[in-house]
C-alpha cells in the first residue's frame, strides 16, 4: 500500500534556520530516507517552497478564482511530503516516527493511504 506522509510545521521556524542548521536537518532526514530507499519503499519526496510562493484556485459561486497564498490560514503549514510503499499502516507510522525523531521543527505528520490515479512515473 502506498502512503503519503504529509509534513506540517511552522514555516517561520523552518525558514529561520541558518544554512548550517538546515543542512544538518536535511542530512539526518536523508539518512532515514536512504534506509527506506535501499529497501525499495521510498517514492517521491518533495520540499515545498514557502506559502508566500503559493497560488490557490478556488471556485467562488461556480467560477474559478485564482488567489495568492495557501488555501487555509493555520499555525502550521504544509511543507512537503514523502511517498512510501509500506506493508501496512504500522510500517508507515514507523517511517513518520523516524523522520519526526530527527526533525527539530516539531510539527505533525499526516499519514494517508494513496489511491494511484495515474501510475506513470515522473521523469523529473
Amino acid at each position: 500500500m502506498l502512503y503519503a506522509i504529509l509534513c506540517y510545521a511552522s514555516e517561520d521556524v523552518v525558514s529561520g534556520w541558518s544554512k548550517e542548521q538546515d543542512d544538518a536537518v536535511m542530512a539526518k532526514l536523508a539518512a532515514v530516507q536512504e534506509k527506506y530507499a535501499r529497501a525499495g519503499k521510498l517514492g517521491p519526496v518533495a520540499r515545498l517552497l514557502p506559502t508566500t510562493a503559493a497560488t490557490t484556485l478556488r471556485k467562488v459561486k461556480g467560477e474559478p478564482v485564482v488567489i495568492d497564498g495557501p488555501f487555509a490560514e493555520t499555525k502550521e503549514q504544509f511543507l512537503g511530503f514523502y511517498t512510501v510503499d509500506c506493508a501496512d499502516l504500522d510500517e508507515a507510522v514507523q517511517f513518520a516516527r523516524e523522520i519526526s525523531d530527527v526533525n527539530p521543527s516539531g510539527g505533525s505528520y499526516e499519514i494517508r493511504p494513496v489511491g494511484v490515479l495515474n501510475p506513470v512515473k515522473a521523469t523529473i
